[in-house]
């Protein structure tokens, strides 16, 4: 054989060699990388396509007026009515009704007043400022938080659940001003939203109370 076709056939034959090697290497990770993305897609696509990914309320706490912190779960087997509150709002004689709607159940429900100044600037006390108000002027006994934010990056991560259909579960909700109600079910589900003219005592409120 001529010394030129034995070297063809050395050179064709570790050719061959080395592509079947880089087959068996990079075949595999064409087939991962391919997986990989199409997961990627597909997860970054669901909320395109109906999908949703709530978390439960009973995971979230909050700090209270007094300093203590309080985990949701604590209330799982009753409704829960959250509002974001204010001490120099318009709105702020809803505490009286709050007040009474604790009273009408006590059994059933939680009331929890979030003082907040983001709306107006209407809340700018201090803590014990705000609890020395609500209590002298409208008894108030039920759960209140400390003063928190609720608008940006800064938003309170109950309030974040509360406005965010991907963590609910169920709707996406503005809050556009003071006393903006959230009601939730024994079960730690959104059940509903009232904007501030909806009074504690309005029966779209109470009816759902059970």
């Amino acid at each position: 054989m001529h010394k030129t076709q034995l070297f063809d056939k050395v050179y064709f034959l570790d050719l061959n060699t080395n592509t079947k090697m880089k087959n068996f290497i990079y075949i595999p990770l064409i087939i991962s990388f391919w997986l990989f993305n199409s997961s990627f897609i597909l997860k970054n696509n669901s909320t395109n396509i109906g999908f949703t990914t709530s978390t439960s309320l009973y995971e979230l706490s909050f700090e209270s007026i007094d300093g203590k912190i309080i985990s949701l779960s604590e209330f799982k087997g009753k409704n829960i009515l959250i509002v974001n509150t204010a001490s120099r709002c318009g709105y702020t004689k809803q505490y009286n009704d709050l007040q009474k709607l604790q009273e009408s159940y006590p059994s059933d429900l939680v009331v929890i007043g979030f003082p907040c100044n983001d709306f107006g600037a209407q809340e700018k006390g201090s803590n014990a400022q705000i609890l020395e108000f609500c209590q002298k002027n409208f008894g108030v006994d039920f759960l209140l938080s400390e003063k928190i934010t609720i608008k940006g990056n800064e938003c309170h991560p109950i309030f974040s659940w509360l406005t965010t259909k991907s963590l609910n579960g169920v709707s996406d909700n503005k809050i556009s001003w003071n006393f903006n109600k959230f009601l939730i079910n024994k079960q730690g589900e959104l059940v509903s939203y009232f904007p501030s003219n909806v009074k504690p005592l309005n029966e779209k409120i109470t009816t759902l109370i059970n």
